[in-house]
């Protein structure tokens, strides 16, 4: 096994999947350590993995068994700084709702409560948006407690559909559930609510005017505000292919880095405007009609395809060291990520091929690939282990069935 470093502190990490492996590389990278990562099933990716010690715990996803897994954890490695980071907004907001008997173990980077139950709620992050002049999709909220009589949209078919709280609609069951729904008619759109209404999910869905354009209009950005709340870092890029999986919508599978200086400067206002500390993941899209860029959403965390950022040459996990454990002082300007060089991955080139349709786009993305500037984050040369180095093959092959005959 491959020798890692050991210094003072130490990354907790929540999760057991690509974000988990992506973190823990990133650390890796930058300091030659290795992470610990509580998974609740094994798997190749982090289970095989040199710089991942993964702990496995079946029941991580229970309140009881969190709390006191991490509280051990914590007891048992007092002997360093331990940073807990969550692969998932369920962790994050038990991180949160708990702060004050784990911040007796871990340095936690996310947001207060209160605060985290203003973004999260989309409905609430849109009325921020308005509050400070921030694009967004137009959008109808639909109160699951007290439905209207008669819906009426104040826009035209296709529309998007979406739950206004992530956290609950995780535990609601129900046919036909997705991540987001996509509907042509008005009759498609009362079936789903009927469906939606008859489960647990009582909060609000979010019915809003479908922004014309395939995957490639949408865009991401990744900030970092320090302790004070101000804006420190800034890493923004255009997705070439999102997940088609019912449950893995909208996230993105392929991302090339760019630079937009006023849809950071729009990121910038709100996050400062909240007071928002720790690192901010928007999901915005590019609206041909009018040339605007919407934002659809704010994530409280690092996102699944966080290493985009890293892979540009902006290591993402220095800015938790250097200001929540170094207390570091950072320049009044923000670090813009402006390596606009690099193509994040974890799918074949052969996908991307078949799927990008702008010529110009689709050149580029060739090129990355030619000169060697396509990263995939687990294909990691620092794996020594055979079944891990192999892995990443696999995955890739997993993908191609996949996306198979939805692209």
């Amino acid at each position: 096994m491959m020798k890692c470093k050991e210094l003072d502190f130490l990354p907790v990490i929540l999760g057991g999947d690509i974000t988990t492996y992506s973190l823990a590389r990133s650390f890796h990278e930058a300091y030659g350590i290795r992470s610990l990562a509580v998974s609740m099933i094994r798997s190749r990716l982090c289970g095989d993995s040199d710089i991942i010690e993964n702990l496995i715990v079946p029941t991580m996803d229970t309140r009881e068994t969190f709390l006191a897994e991490l509280v051990r954890i914590g007891q048992e490695r007092s002997g360093k700084t331990l940073i807990l980071l969550a692969c998932g907004d369920w962790y994050v907001r038990m991180i949160v709702e708990n702060r004050c008997l784990l911040e007796k173990y871990y340095v936690i980077p996310y947001i207060e409560e209160k605060l985290l139950n203003r973004l999260v709620l989309k409905d609430s992050f849109y009325e921020i948006c308005e509050e400070i002049g921030v694009p967004y999709p137009k959008t109808y909220v639909y109160d699951c407690q007290n439905p209207p009589e008669t819906l009426e949209l104040p826009f035209p078919f296709p529309v998007i559909a979406k739950p206004a709280s992530s956290a609950q609609y995780h535990y609601a069951q129900f046919p036909g559930k997705k991540k987001v729904f996509k509907f042509d008619t008005m009759e498609q759109l009362k079936t789903m609510l009927s469906n939606l209404n008859a489960s647990s999910y009582d909060y609000k869905f979010l019915i809003q005017d479908f922004i014309p354009g395939d995957d490639t209009g949408m865009r991401i950005l990744t900030c970092y505000c320090d302790r004070g709340g101000k804006v420190r870092f800034m890493a923004f890029g255009q997705t070439l292919l999102e997940d088609k999986g019912d449950m893995g919508i909208g996230n993105p599978v392929a991302i090339i880095n760019r630079v937009d200086r006023e849809i950071m400067e729009h990121a910038r206002r709100l996050l400062e405007y909240v007071g928002y500390t720790g690192f901010a993941n928007f999901d915005i899209k590019f609206d041909p009609r009018d040339g605007s860029y919407r934002f659809f959403e704010i994530n409280t965390r690092l996102g699944r395809s966080n290493y985009y950022v890293t892979a540009g040459g902006f290591n993402v996990v220095p800015w938790i060291v250097d200001d929540l454990l170094r207390q570091k002082q950072f320049a009044d300007e923000p670090v813009i990520a402006d390596n606009t060089d690099s193509l994040y991955t974890v799918v074949p080139k052969s996908i991307l091929k078949r799927y990008i349709k702008d010529a110009a786009l689709r050149e580029e993305m060739l090129s990355l690939y030619a000169r060697g500037k396509a990263v995939n984050p687990i294909a990691y040369k620092a794996e020594t282990k055979f079944l891990r180095r192999i892995y990443p093959y696999v995955f890739l092959w997993k993908q191609k069935r996949k996306f198979k005959g939805k692209i």
